[in-house]
């Protein structure tokens, strides 16, 4: 018997033109799509099939909609460059006494345009967070949550996580002291220790509700998540977990196999 055709659903329809438009650059990025009038008397479909059809392309990412503004193709957010020469670059910096962090090498922003949102506590290690510092569930950490913004826009969020033993009545400890020139890496060798090693696992996944909140993040936009482990030779001296949105990131990576 031969196969019946199907003709693909009316929303699709609609949802694949309006995709091309977006993708092609027809509807650039901040522009107001049609209305849903407009789209109706367009495509001869209901209003039912053309919020259909934007539902589809907002899980997709392509654009969002606001009360009161109607429905506009995503804008590009500035993509920030991840590379393993980052940590190395930071270094360098520190010991020459340049000012600087990796997120503002990497997003090429000044100081004025970077801000730090910022949080501190003492917590108790959990399971996970001491198999990763090697150490006895329940050893006591130093907790900094930040959230770090490009001329007020959110770009990433972190939990990063010290030895309290470590950093202790330190000015590490100070949140007073953040943002720090020189991140992380500085910090740790304000304190004695240079690292000699960094590990990252990296993965992908759906936002939860405070990443979206937090970081403004469309529907249909996944994150990037790094695991990272700082080393002083065998000892893992500092444990983050640091959320990008995707659409935020690029992940450069060299490997020299000479």
């Amino acid at each position: 018997m031969p196969t019946p055709h199907t003709e693909p659903a009316r929303y699709r329809v609609v949802a694949d033109e309006l995709r091309r438009r977006i993708l092609s650059g027809v509807i650039p990025p901040g522009l107001l799509l049609p209305s849903e009038s407009t789209l109706m008397a367009e495509f001869s479909v209901a209003r039912g099939t053309v919020r259909e059809a934007l539902a589809l392309l907002r899980a997709e990412g392509l654009v969002v909609t606001e009360m009161g503004r109607g429905t506009y193709a995503r804008p590009v957010m500035p993509v920030r460059r991840l590379g393993s020469d980052r940590y190395r670059k930071e270094l360098d910096q520190v010991r020459s006494g340049e000012l600087g962090t990796s997120f503002t090498a990497d997003q090429q922003i000044g100081w004025a345009a970077y801000a730090l949102d910022k949080k501190f506590r003492e917590v108790p290690a959990t399971q996970a967070v001491a198999e990763l510092f090697e150490v006895e569930p329940g050893t006591m950490l130093l907790e900094r949550r930040f959230v770090f913004r490009n001329s007020g826009v959110p770009q990433q969020m972190s939990t990063s996580y010290l030895l309290l033993e470590t950093v202790a009545g330190t000015p590490v400890a100070d949140p007073a002291n953040e943002p720090w020139p020189g991140g992380n890496t500085s910090q740790l060798y304000s304190l004695g220790y240079t690292i000699t090693s960094i590990r990252e696992q990296v993965r992908a996944r759906m936002p939860v509700a405070d990443e979206v909140d937090t970081l403004k993040i469309p529907g249909g936009v996944p994150v990037v998540v790094i695991t990272r482990q700082t080393y002083v030779n065998s000892q893992v001296m500092e444990v983050a977990e640091i959320t990008i949105p995707a659409d935020r990131v690029s992940l450069d990576y060299q490997i020299d196999l000479t």
